[in-house]
């Protein structure tokens, strides 16, 4: 059985691998300039949540502090 070859993260098209692809793991030059894009625009983001805030959005209450 032959494996799957991997997908642009853009487009979704099969990708040739990096010896016939020099814009590995994109399948073109655009689709790279195109993710590059989103990046530079802030489209992709790791969602953040303070220690301080539970699952409702409301802050923690203050804790006392510890006697060591």
């Amino acid at each position: 059985m032959k494996p799957a070859s991997p997908e642009c993260p853009s487009c979704r098209r099969a990708v040739l691998l990096r010896p016939q692809n020099p814009c590995f793991p994109f399948c073109s030059e655009r689709c790279r300039a195109i993710d590059l894009g989103r990046w530079l625009g802030g489209e992709y983001r790791i969602p953040v949540t303070s220690p301080d805030e539970d699952d409702d959005g409301d802050t923690a209450p203050e804790r006392p502090p510890h006697d060591a």
